[in-house]
């Protein structure tokens, strides 16, 4: 028996189609993969969307809602310095008392855990400056970069009337505050908008906040999630301002 093997030819039009097959699979998985990445990027860290109730609770006084916010933030991997931080930064867009309350309710928190078991990192403390830093330019340049705006001759009202409040900006909230490494320029950003949006009569601050959230990286996206975390977590006048305020910078930029 004689077996004749004849080597075919593959028709070109199927080696065409198979080839653009394989092309188009493969221009399927980068769009897709290129979406998730965007969907990550758009999102809020973990970190992130835990700091803001700690923020808004603190500044709203809601002590209550403040001592759970600190626990879920705690058990999400906050550090404790992390958010001691922010309720130590509080003081400078709410006031001592409620930066004061808001510091006692996480001593409560942190010895009812201890008392539980439970082991919470500490965290890194911040960095020293140089005993020869001058505050007042660091803070100056600080507000410069985050504001995108030279305000060294700072010509607002307030400034013109009162220069004392200006130092005293740039000193102590952009020099020593904003200088203290525990927390990034993003995290701060946060804090300070769910602190102005959680209280009434700040929209002025409230805008230039969200301005500066976006100048150090937060995009648009980000914040309406962050617009929903406070809608739902804190409430929804909270975030209803936040969204209203972005619509008016999104369309004037």
């Amino acid at each position: 028996m004689h077996f004749n093997f004849k080597k075919t030819q593959p028709d070109s039009k199927q080696t065409t189609s198979y080839f653009k097959a394989i092309a188009a699979i493969g221009i399927g998985l980068s769009l897709c993969t290129q979406s998730i990445f965007a969907k990550e990027k758009d999102m809020l860290s973990t970190q992130q969307q835990n700091i803001i109730p700690v923020a808004a609770f603190t500044a709203n006084g809601d002590i209550t809602a403040l001592k759970q916010a600190i626990g879920k933030g705690l058990d999400a991997g906050l550090s404790i310095n992390q958010i001691r931080e922010v309720l130590i930064q509080m003081y400078a867009y709410v006031g001592f008392p409620r930066s004061l309350n808001g510091i006692n309710a996480m001593v409560e928190v942190l010895d009812e855990r201890k008392a539980q078991g439970i082991k919470d990192t500490v965290g890194q403390d911040a960095t020293p400056l140089p005993k020869d830093t001058d505050i007042n330019a660091k803070g100056n340049q600080t507000r410069n970069d985050i504001f995108k705006t030279d305000l060294t001759h700072n010509q607002a009202a307030y400034a013109q009337f009162a220069p004392m409040i200006d130092v005293y900006l740039k000193e102590h909230l952009f020099g020593d505050i904003f200088a203290r490494d525990v927390l990034d320029y993003q995290q701060r950003e946060l804090a300070t908008v769910a602190a102005l949006a959680a209280i009434s009569g700040t929209d002025a601050q409230l805008k230039g906040h969200l301005n500066a959230s976006m100048n150090v990286g937060l995009t648009p996206e980000q914040l309406d999630a962050f617009a929903q975390i406070m809608r739902q977590a804190v409430s929804p006048e909270s975030g209803q301002r936040i969204e209203t305020l972005l619509a008016e910078i999104e369309a004037s930029r």
